[in-house]
């Protein structure tokens, strides 16, 4: 059974006026203004997911009716893996500095330590020619990030301190003494 999500990126049905398609969502999710100005920021932003069909459907036409264009993705479509080309042949540096660029086109622009991808189908092949640096994948527990020097500790001049005799009174603020207590004299009980 396939399951589904529901994506929106901040489109509108055609002749749909923001404001009111704002409201309408508004209204719909129980949201304020600050969560629907996240949805119309333009990123894609999944609503809701793991739906199966017949509730997707019902979310889609509900939104559409609001005035808001969404996407109904099936979640169990298989991904395409994409082949990457292997990387190009190590080749002797050359002897001239000015063979460099002879070279490189020679061999079709590409450069050692530079990604080669070989397009899949048409609509990769316009990603042929992208040129990419072949970025290696570290060994697992390895650390990647850059050595640090270890902290000084701040120089402090304390020569003008000293300390005081053990047991002696170091001017610890004493209590006050107690008040006395209130002339109650003059008050009676009364039965």
């Amino acid at each position: 059974m396939s399951r589904y999500e529901i994506a929106f990126s901040g489109q509108l049905v055609p002749g749909a006026q923001l404001e009111l398609v704002k409201a309408n969502m508004a209204k719909l999710f129980q949201a304020d203004a600050q969560r629907i100005a996240q949805l119309f920021s333009g990123r894609r932003i999944v609503i809701k997911n793991n739906l199966d069909a017949a509730a997707a459907e019902k979310y889609r036409s509900t939104l559409e009716r609001a005035g808001a264009r969404v996407e109904v993705i099936d979640m169990d479509m298989p991904i395409e893996e994409v082949e990457l080309a292997p990387p190009p042949p190590a080749e002797p540096a050359p002897a001239a500095p000015a063979a460099a660029p002879a070279a490189a086109a020679a061999s079709g622009g590409a450069t050692a330590g530079r990604l080669q991808v070989a397009p899949r189908d048409e609509y990769m092949a316009a990603f042929s020619e992208v040129d990419a640096p072949d970025f290696g994948i570290a060994p697992v527990g390895a650390d990647l990030q850059d050595a640090k020097p270890d902290a000084e500790a701040p120089r402090v001049d304390l020569s003008q301190f000293s300390l005081a005799p053990v047991g002696s009174d170091m001017g610890q603020a004493k209590a006050d003494a107690a008040a006395p207590p209130p002339d109650t004299s003059h008050l009676k009980l009364q039965e």
